[in-house]
């Protein structure tokens, strides 16, 4: 974003990907982007509390195309797909979704993406930031089975918010009020192909609708747009106000290669009792039954609102020392508290504990406290 008379104007260059709604995105008034799985992501329309309001109660249009899938594919698809992630995939019906972890061979979290079961032998993983096609096609190469490893063309967007229902019910017709959480239609948007959803990464009631042809982005776009209006749709940023309340996690970081799920409550992705052998099985093992020596907590910070994004991991003390650091900061206007996500030594990971966040404008008081933030149940998006 280099400056042009004290303005700034947004350059994209050749090296990073675009999705195919790109040019939606920028007629649409997007003013920043991220890179994210090396592609050009959305950041910011209007305001980031603005852009949440509407979110909470409305329904707004996200482009996620960023979530890249890899596709597992063959005969051996569903023991491939099987040796990759901890959980048991047995108990994930062919038209439904889970929520998975990969693990490597020390039990390190490599993503946490969405498994789609398409097919008995077929799968899509829609992932979050990290090169996990490079490591299932290396996984691949001296497995043994029958199994292909492509990344299809295939691109999600969002549609998020109470009045999501009626937009998509307008485009595909009643059948998609009958998903349920986390299951899949396979369907089309006026003859553009197109797999439907109860997914997505606000905690509020949503779908993807992930396009399967990607000549026709901006066309898809403008169709949602479209059945949209009556219901005042309207594109936003991923929220991060609204996945940090409902305790959404963040690949790169709230979690990295170097945590495993225990530390970060997702240890019930883990089936060590699963008949199929997994890479990281006997790692996880001795972890759980050892125990972690660290936890990702939640925080609620003290004091006026901190409006500041968490473009650094700032310290958080105990008794004036350093004993970890922040992952993620928001402000919620609808709990009005200032929330976050910390990383801190097992023994301090109590609810109720009292510790220190050390804050540019000085130390702030803050306490451990349960996550979700909202929604602790997670009710809101099944219903």
């Amino acid at each position: 974003m280099p400056p042009n008379d004290g303005q700034s104007t947004l350059y994209f260059g050749p090296w990073y990907r675009k999705s195919p709604f790109f040019e939606a995105t920028l007629r649409a008034g997007a003013k920043a982007y991220d890179i994210y799985n090396h592609m050009y992501l959305p950041g910011l329309y209007t305001d980031p509390f603005e852009e949440y309001w509407h979110l909470v109660n409305h329904v707004t249009l996200w482009d996620v195309s960023v979530e890249r899938q890899v596709e597992i594919s063959g005969k051996d698809g569903l023991k491939f797909a099987q040796t990759i992630t901890p959980r048991d995939l047995t108990k994930c019906e062919v038209g439904q979704g889970k929520y998975v972890v990969i693990t490597d061979e020390t039990g390190g979290i490599i993503n946490d993406p969405v498994l789609i079961r398409l097919e008995k032998n077929r799968f899509w993983l829609s992932l979050a930031n990290s090169d996990t096609l490079l490591w299932a096609k290396g996984v691949a190469v001296h497995s043994g089975l029958d199994v292909d490893i492509v990344e299809p063309d295939v691109s999600p967007l969002q549609v998020q918010g109470p009045k999501s229902k009626q937009v998509m019910k307008d485009l595909v017709g009643p059948e998609v009020l009958d998903l349920g959480y986390y299951y899949f239609l396979d369907t089309d948007i006026d003859g553009i192909p197109v797999v439907v959803t109860r997914t997505g990464w606000t905690a509020e009631v949503g779908y993807e609708v992930y396009l399967c042809d990607g000549s026709r982005g901006v066309e898809l776009w403008d169709r949602i747009m479209d059945a949209g209006k009556k219901y005042e749709i309207r594109p936003i940023a991923p929220s991060e106000i609204r996945r940090i309340e409902a305790g959404i996690l963040n690949y790169g970081s709230d979690m990295t290669l170097e945590n495993n799920p225990y530390e970060v409550d997702l240890g019930w992705l883990v089936d060590l009792d699963k008949k199929a052998d997994f890479i990281g099985k006997q790692a996880l093992k001795r972890i759980k039954k050892e125990g972690v020596r660290r936890k990702l907590v939640g925080l609620e910070i003290q004091g006026p609102p901190i409006h500041a994004w968490a473009t650094e991991f700032w310290d958080v003390q105990s008794h004036g020392k350093k004993v970890g650091h922040l992952t993620a900061l928001t402000y919620s206007p609808r709990l009005e508290k200032n929330l976050a996500y910390a990383w801190v030594p097992i023994g301090l990971a109590k609810l109720g504990t009292e510790l220190a966040v050390a804050t540019p404008s000085g130390d702030r008081p803050a306490k451990v406290v349960k996550k979700p933030f909202v929604d602790p149940k997670k009710d809101l998006p099944k219903s």
